[in-house]
């Protein structure tokens, strides 16, 4: 038996929603800080009321046993996520009430080596700092914003509202969180409201969100639809409808954009004259890259890194636009095979996965059939998919699928860089290499050791790699879906992209302190940790920790924190 799905909404149907909520616009804008926040508080409680039965849909749509370990996937991925953001939006709203913007203590700025400014977000203190002990979270800006002016590039919408807009939101289907904080981010950050329609892979999500975000739809500030292409097409191209939001393919985008692929499409894009000429913002995934900068690594800390990393590629059937894709290594590291066959193990102590995810089994095909040095691993049943890993692909073949198209199934491949081991050299290569052979600008992940950083000259590089890799998020040491996760961070392509060209898309989601002119958001972790990280193989204890830290968003607390460590510890 599988998840209800509500049927899909007629033509009319779509019409008087529209227009409803284009009503509803001019007095969301008008609507008080104090009725916000209070707004919020009543969605926070909502939403907890249907994780458990929103969890246990996902569940069965995708798979999973309710009662098992892999349910924690769900709530991590899903209400945690939410009910983390529905907080720290009515934390920055009471911060515009008191100081006019999200507040950033003068302390966490800092200026780059560029001379540009960075933010740090993410640990705002010392209790939020205990949920990923030694990690941060930064914001590196654009040229032109300082520390005396940041305040002129935070919550523009608060300072001087527009009239009222309607952004039609196409929701992602892959993740149960991204529907709701995109119309989030959109109705609190941007002032704008929402026409959503759900996505067909996960439309079972709908009902549970009409019921969580009953008070928005009563204020006409948003609405929930149904169905596919045609549906979609209806929506975004309505007269009432001022901007679109896409979390999808980048095939998507082009083809509501620009049309149906073709001579036609082409010639729009030359003359830059889209077939949809409204402001369009976009997730459009990514080949997430992890790149292992060559250093004294011991067995204990290869492991853990490889652990993280078959984690990145098995978590939610590898359906992430941030799982991990490409390993890239210097080609004679002599621990480089040793890191794959790391991963091939780890692996192994993940279930094979339903491909639930539309076209999964022929795009697995397309980027496995005819592979030399091919690894499977997992024994699949019917409707299943093995990991594949595809190690040594030449890097000189840049036409190679591996680097141009995002397999979306559970395909990790491995190329070795030619030249040196010494790590500076190899990071120059890398960011080049990223930066100009390999699709995508979402996120990228380096790992580099501690010791090797010691070393002025590789701290050095390493910081100019993560200010020059063209990437929304880059990640030092860990996945960056925890930017993702933490809600604080802005979320999105790095801003290089253009319509015409649209990579992994354009502008940002999350970003709870409201930031504008943003380049990326930058995480940092240590190289190992006492609590392994939830989304690794065999984590037996995932659904508990999932469900305490849902709760410690809730309401945070001191005395939760023993009970989100012990569920951390019990792998």
């Amino acid at each position: 038996m599988s998840a209800a799905v509500p049927q899909s909404t007629s033509r009319t149907t779509i019409d008087i929603l529209v227009r409803r909520v284009r009503q509803g616009s001019s007095a969301w804008v008008k609507l008080a800080l104090t009725e916000r926040i209070r707004l919020l508080e009543d969605l926070r409680h909502a939403y907890v009321a249907i994780a458990e039965p929103s969890v246990r849909a996902a569940c069965e749509a995708k798979g999973i046993d309710p009662g098992g370990p892999l349910a924690g996937e769900e709530w991590l991925a899903g209400p945690m996520v939410v009910v983390r953001s529905l907080r720290l939006l009515s934390e920055a709203l009471k911060d515009i009430q008191k100081h006019g913007v999200p507040v950033i203590p003068r302390q966490h700025l800092r200026t780059l080596e560029d001379g540009r400014l960075a933010a740090r977000l993410f640990p705002k203190d010392r209790l939020e700092g205990m949920l990923l002990p030694g990690t941060t979270g930064e914001v590196y800006f654009q040229p032109g914003v300082t520390a005396d002016n940041l305040r002129d590039h935070q919550a523009s919408f608060y300072k001087k509202p527009h009239k009222g807009r309607v952004c039609a939101v196409l929701g992602g289907g892959n993740v149960n969180s991204i529907p709701p904080l995109d119309c989030l981010y959109k109705l609190f950050v941007e002032g704008t409201v929402c026409v959503l329609k759900m996505n067909p892979v996960n439309a079972y999500l709908g009902p549970f969100l009409e019921q969580a975000f009953a008070p928005l739809v009563a204020r006409d500030a948003l609405a929930i639809m149904y169905g596919g292409a045609e549906e979609g097409a209806q929506l975004v191209h309505h007269d009432a409808v001022d901007e679109v939001h896409i979390t999808g393919s980048d095939k998507t985008h082009d083809a509501l954009v620009w049309g149906p692929p073709g001579p036609e499409s082409d010639e729009r894009r030359r003359k830059n004259e889209p077939l949809l000429a409204k402001r369009v913002s976009s997730e459009l995934g990514n080949i997430s890259p992890v790149v292992v900068v060559p250093g004294p690594y011991s067995d204990g800390e290869l492991r853990f890194q490889a652990d993280d990393i078959a984690g990145m590629v098995s978590n939610n059937a590898s359906f992430n636009c941030n799982a991990a894709k490409l390993l890239v290594q210097p080609k004679d590291w002599l621990k480089r095979g040793m890191l794959v066959d790391r991963i091939q193990a780890s692996l192994g102590q993940a279930p094979v996965r339903r491909a639930y995810y539309p076209g999964a089994q022929e795009r697995w095909h397309q980027f496995t059939d005819a592979r030399a040095n091919l690894r499977l691993v997992g024994n699949p049943g019917e409707g299943d998919l093995a990991y594949a890993l595809i190690p040594d692909v030449d890097p000189a073949k840049t036409d190679d699928r591996v680097f141009r198209h995002e397999p979306w199934c559970t395909v990790l491949s491995e190329t070795g860089l030619p030249g040196s081991d010494e790590p500076v050299a190899f990071l120059e290569a890398a960011v080049a290499f990223l930066n100009e052979k390999v699709w995508g600008t979402l996120n990228a992940m380096l790992i580099v050791h501690p010791k090797t950083m010691r070393d002025p000259r590789v701290r050095t590089a390493v910081e100019k790699a993560i200010r020059e890799l063209r990437y929304g998020t880059v990640a030092l040491n860990t996945w960056p879906a925890a930017g993702y996760a933490l809600g604080s961070l802005p979320w999105g392509g790095h801003p290089s992209a253009s319509s015409r060209d649209i990579q992994s898309g354009q502008g940002w989601v999350h970003n709870t302190s409201m930031l504008e002119s943003v380049e990326k958001a930058v995480l940092r972790a240590p190289i190992t940790s006492l609590f392994p990280p939830p989304w690794v193989p065999g984590h037996k204890s995932m659904a508990t920790l999932s469900r305490r830290l849902m709760e410690f968003e809730q309401s945070p607390s001191w005395w939760k924190l023993p009970g989100v460590a012990l569920a951390a510890l019990r792998r």
